[in-house]
């Protein structure tokens, strides 16, 4: 899907939605500066390589098709973004995305990825030079600098990081227009961001219904902690996070709750606690391996023992570190019990009774404010929320 992507060519692409709100190519060849005969044949080139018409063609004009009318809602949605990229030209009467190409967009979200002309020239298979004028020419078009050498490797100013954040927003609008015309067996891919508490359950079940649907299917999870994963996700280099939801919610993000996790003291299973109940006194008088500092499970912990806090000599957001270190010593922490449920059906770990008033969270999704999913990520969506159960399904954000 990359690879076609980067294939076409960026002023056929824009001038779709102004095809079809014309009736014809007239207008829209002379708005973005080509000529007629190079704009029929870059439609028709695109038509073959999706296999499918994105126009009816009439004695009194064209009609978009139901592809082409998906396509041209994803091409105007990411023309939104390449304007704003763009914002900063300045220059009247001059309209930098008209100017802009495909292999610059590309060339500089692989520079902003890999921090170095080396290294992005090399995955780019350009030369040194060749990637630096594409830079240069960015830079007139977003009218000062985007990228500065920083000894070896190459850091984004404030304006180079919004470049890249809406080129690759852009580009991942146009990835999930194509996606959405091609058959179930074509190339997609799908990258999600998963949270400690997603690994467990929801994530690996929904990917199971989700990967016989698609056969070409890519699946790319990147694990971390909520600060690993927002940047990416706003920069549309993931597509959604699961796992442990923020409150209050941010205004670019929108959190869809799927289940109620209650938390849980965990031990080893011959940990002196086991087997009996345990007051707020008798867990203070271990060491505990808390969530890292942010985390919610940090300050939930710090809640349950706001007046006299027992030591806490580890934080850790490893679920296998955690496992080990309850293994090998008399350590306690707090955690799912979904997290850890392998080694407390085997009789490995327990989780403590105790009297300590333990909460629950909500586990969920969190997207972008505005993004609409492509096909495979709405049938994503759709198991998770059959995993998670009626409510979740009842309540799912986008019609599968």
């Amino acid at each position: 899907m990359v690879e076609l992507l980067y294939q076409l060519n960026l002023r056929h692409v824009r001038a779709l939605p102004i095809v079809a709100a014309a009736g014809g190519m007239s207008a829209a060849a002379t708005r973005i500066g080509i000529s007629q005969p190079a704009l029929a044949q870059g439609l028709a080139q695109l038509e073959r390589r999706l296999g499918l018409r994105l126009f009816d063609r009439h004695p009194g004009g064209m009609v978009p098709t139901p592809a082409g009318s998906a396509l041209v809602q994803r091409i105007m949605a990411a023309e939104q973004r390449l304007a704003t990229a763009l914002a900063r030209s300045g220059r009247r009467g001059f309209n930098p995305v008209n100017h802009l190409s495909m292999a610059q967009m590309r060339a500089f979200i692989t520079l902003a990825d890999a921090g170095s002309y080396v290294a992005a020239a090399a995955i780019l298979g350009l030369s040194q030079p060749a990637l630096h004028r594409a830079v240069g020419e960015l830079e007139r078009l977003a009218g000062g600098a985007i990228a500065e050498r920083r000894g070896r490797g190459v850091a984004l100013t404030a304006a180079g990081r919004t470049l890249a954040r809406q080129f690759r927003l852009a580009a991942a609008e146009l990835a999930a227009g194509l996606e959405t015309l091609l058959p179930a067996d074509a190339s997609v891919r799908l990258v999600v961001g998963a949270m400690p508490l997603s690994r467990a359950r929801l994530l690996p079940a929904a990917l199971a219904r989700v990967l016989p649907a698609f056969p070409g299917i890519k699946v790319d999870v990147v694990e971390g902690a909520w600060t690993d994963l927002v940047e990416p996700l706003r920069d549309g280099a993931i597509d959604l996070m699961i796992g442990a939801l923020r409150e209050p919610s941010l205004p670019d993000l929108v959190q869809w709750p799927l289940i109620e996790d209650r938390l849980a003291v965990i031990a080893r299973a011959d940990h002196p606690l086991a087997g009996r109940a345990s007051t707020a006194l008798d867990l203070a008088q271990y060491p505990w391996i808390i969530g890292r500092d942010g985390s919610p499970l940090a300050a939930q912990w710090h809640a349950l023992f706001a007046t006299a806090p027992p030591p806490a000599p580890v934080a850790c957001g490893s679920v296998m570190t955690i496992r080990e270190l309850l293994s090998a010593s008399d350590c306690l922490t707090l955690l799912s019990p979904d997290q850890v449920r392998v080694e407390l059906d085997a009789g490995l770990l327990v989780a403590l009774e105790t009297d300590l008033p333990l909460i629950s969270r909500r586990i969920g999704v969190v997207l972008r404010e505005g993004w609409r999913p492509s096909p495979v990520q709405r049938r994503f969506l759709a198991e998770l929320a059959r995993v998670a159960g009626p409510a979740s399904v009842a309540s799912l954000p986008f019609s599968e």
